[in-house]
């Protein structure tokens, strides 16, 4: 999995993926794998597997639709991520269920705390950050 960044400041966030090419063999597509829309204020970009990645993000936007038409307003950031975690937690404490491979940074806005840049781990801790990095390399970004 390639490296994928973030960056927070008080007018917005930045969240850049890089795209690693498998084999000059395959046609490049348009689409990236990477970034994902939950809803109309939190983006997400992702490092890990893929197949694991879609599922959760799923869960996100079938939850911040659930929160939208039951409160009439947009998701928290901190809270879909808080939910997106514990799922991500709770496969780690059961046995029988394989853990999820994949780490996110979400980035978002809400008229409470404005704009905001969470990580997750495949663990399902998360924190907030000014600037972070996940994937293979991240240390070195």
């Amino acid at each position: 999995a390639g490296s994928c960044v973030g960056v927070f400041s008080k007018e917005g966030v930045v969240l850049a993926a890089e795209k690693k090419v498998t084999s000059k063999l395959l046609e490049v597509s348009e689409a990236s794998e990477k970034m994902y829309i939950i809803d109309k204020h939190i983006s997400c970009a992702v490092a890990g597997i893929t197949a694991d990645a879609n599922i959760l993000i799923n869960q996100a936007r079938m939850a911040a639709q659930r929160y939208r038409y039951a409160h009439q307003e947009p998701i928290p950031v901190e809270y879909l991520m808080q939910l997106v975690c514990d799922t991500k937690q709770g496969y780690t404490q059961f046995g029988g269920l394989r853990p999820f491979g994949v780490s996110f940074l979400f980035a978002g806005w809400d008229r409470h705390y404005g704009f905001q840049l969470y990580q997750s781990d495949p663990s399902g801790n998360y924190g907030g950050w000014k600037a972070t990095a996940i994937g293979s390399n991240s240390n070195a970004a």
